[in-house]
């Protein structure tokens, strides 16, 4: 029963207690999942970043896995070829990148995972509790990356824990709860009745 429109360069938050289908919603809006009825429209290039290993095999290395989750994310051979280093580069990974992921921690994968979800400048950008994986510097980096991709129009839904994030990166922001939309509208006035809500 959730419908809404985004329109393009907007930025969305999307709140909810645990169990609300945040992520399910997420996950059916870059076709991971089939929606049961209704329909999903999406206009754009579209960039997941949904869980930390999500499109990884874990029996890769990171060099293989840069370019299975480039697939995943329909971009050609050429072009991640053409983007290898600088992927490689933003990733911080250097001598790691030779080894199978399943070593890697978890702020590793971010890391990875976020340098080539990012590379491709989408046109939606949608991230799933990401942006707190790292280390200090990364965080840093990539919420630079992403004000760079804001300025450039892209299209962000962030599902945050933290609503601290969502008021700095958003200018909307949805609550959902059991597969309900109860409130979508400015960013503070949402997080405002979310947090009253959770006292």
């Amino acid at each position: 029963g959730i419908s809404f429109k985004v329109y393009k360069g907007e930025r969305v938050g999307i709140l909810g207690f645990n169990g609300a289908g945040k992520s399910t919603l997420l996950r059916i809006i870059s076709g991971i999942y089939e929606p049961t009825e209704g329909s999903v429209r999406i206009n754009g290039k579209l960039a997941p970043l949904l869980a930390i290993s999500a499109g990884f095999d874990k029996n890769y290395n990171g060099k293989n896995n840069i370019y299975l989750y480039g697939a995943f994310l329909s971009m050609t051979e050429d072009f991640i070829e053409s983007k290898y280093d600088e992927i490689l580069e933003f990733s911080e990974l250097g001598e790691f990148i030779n080894l199978p992921v399943k070593n890697y921690s978890s702020g590793m994968l971010s890391k990875l995972g976020f340098s080539i979800a990012t590379i491709v400048d989408p046109d939606i950008l949608i991230l799933d509790e990401v942006l707190g994986v790292g280390d200090i510097n990364f965080r840093k980096k990539s919420r630079e990356k992403l004000q760079s991709l804001m300025a450039s129009n892209t299209t962000v839904l962030l599902v945050s824990h933290s609503i601290d994030e969502i008021r700095s990166i958003c200018d909307k922001a949805i609550w959902i709860d059991k597969g309900r939309v109860l409130d979508f509208n400015e960013v503070n006035s949402v997080c405002d009745k979310y947090e009253e809500a959770a006292k």
